[in-house]
């Protein structure tokens, strides 16, 4: 795991005043206790972001806790299906769903202490909880999917826990719905001195490459996602084809699985049989933990990839732009918002716009350059996790004035 570093650390890598902004935020907020719920502490962005941010909480002297919350193997097949529903996929949800999500919710919530003055419960899986609130304390829903177009029975079921919440964060404007609670804009973030995201030595990164055996002979396409059918692994397989007939390059697809997505495993072994007879893709099944891997990868490739189909945030599309490289996405959800276009990247709607963006990009030198540049500084303006901490201490003091 990740060596914390301290809050003053950051002075050196973030916008003038950035530090300075929290620890006068954090001053109004001393000893007023936080819980941060959500359903996994490895795996995905928001278990990510949360092992960053709770220390961070801590040092600055307002006691964190981080809970998790544990269900049967229905309950995850559940709530990805309500994942996948509220990002717009038809999907058929039967009553005993809906019952063991409410039965796995009850049963984790008495296990859990809520004696805390703000408490955020991260997407549809804890939302239930909602009943356990102490009259006293101020309670958030941060849903880190993109809801814009749920499907209405589900959401409908999801809306009766979520507008009895003091507020709900969302990502971009546009997941927000019609709510009768206050709802906030909160970018997710990354922190750019975490093992994922720190500046590697040449050596450092060429070691990782020796040690997965990827020769850099050729340039290198990189995706970085879990396996997982809207990050459209398949499409990117395509793409690189397209490419790979002009182009002499490389495909890396690495990922892995969340413990609470049941589909990772049929995902990735339908990209195994679309790679089989090609060695210049390269397919890497790795653990939550390989985040040194990750940003040597993200360091060594030419060109980075987050082909999207749908999407909350995105946080890898930060990822690389803060390894100063040209990003390719999906032009949906927070990637969007991520990649001004032919500024810090491309947002791409097709598989053959993917390829052609490649191709522009491996062919400019200069203007691949350039847009790494670009992309570096406004992740360095906008995504880090600076800013991040001190969107949610101004949202806990506009509520304790409140």
């Amino acid at each position: 795991m990740d060596n914390m570093v301290s809050l003053q650390s950051y002075r050196e890598v973030t916008p003038p005043g950035s530090v300075d902004l929290i620890y006068h935020l954090a001053e109004r907020l001393k000893n007023r206790t936080l819980l941060h719920v959500n359903s996994t502490r490895l795996g995905g962005g928001v278990a990510e972001m949360l092992l960053r941010l709770v220390p961070f909480f801590n040092e600055l002297e307002i006691p964190t806790r981080w809970e998790i919350i544990e269900g049967t193997p229905l309950f995850y097949q559940t709530t990805k299906s309500f994942h996948n529903a509220l990002q717009g996929q038809a999907q058929l949800i039967t009553s005993q769903m809906y019952e063991e999500y409410i039965k796995v919710n009850k049963k984790n919530a008495r296990k859990i202490s809520f004696d805390a003055d703000f408490t955020v419960i991260h997407d549809p899986q804890p939302a239930g909880f909602i009943y356990k609130k102490p009259r006293k304390a101020k309670w958030l829903w941060r849903c880190h999917i993109d809801i814009s177009r749920p499907q209405r029975k589900v959401w409908n079921f999801l809306k009766e826990y979520v507008s009895r919440y003091d507020g709900a964060i969302f990502s971009l404007p546009n997941f927000a719905q019609k709510l009768s609670i206050p709802q906030f804009l909160m970018y997710p973030s990354i922190d750019p001195l975490s093992d994922k995201n720190r500046e590697l030595t040449e050596e450092e990164i060429n070691g990782v490459l020796t040690q997965y055996a990827i020769p850099r002979d050729k340039p290198i396409i990189l995706q970085v996602s879990r396996f997982d059918r809207f990050k459209d692994p398949l499409g990117v397989i395509e793409a690189y084809r397209i490419v790979k007939k002009y182009n002499a390059c490389r495909l890396i697809l690495a990922g892995g699985s969340a413990t609470d997505d049941p589909e990772g495993l049929q995902v990735l072994h339908d990209v195994q049989e679309a790679a089989r007879q090609d060695e210049d893709i390269i397919i890497l099944d790795l653990p939550p933990d390989a985040n040194s891997v990750i940003n040597a990868l993200q360091r060594a490739a030419t060109v980075i990839l987050q082909k999207s189909t749908k999407e909350g945030f995105g946080l890898t599309v930060a990822e690389a732009m803060w390894k100063g490289k040209p990003v390719i996405g999906g032009a949906v959800g927070g990637i969007t918002v991520q990649i001004v276009y032919g500024r810090t990247g491309f947002t791409v709607n097709s598989v053959e716009g993917c390829a052609y963006r490649i191709r522009y990009l491996l062919n400019n030198q200069e203007a691949a350059a350039r847009i790494g540049e670009n992309a570096k500084e406004y992740t360095r303006r906008n995504f880090l996790i600076t800013r991040h901490l001190s969107d949610y201490l101004a949202l806990m003091v506009f509520f304790l004035q409140g």
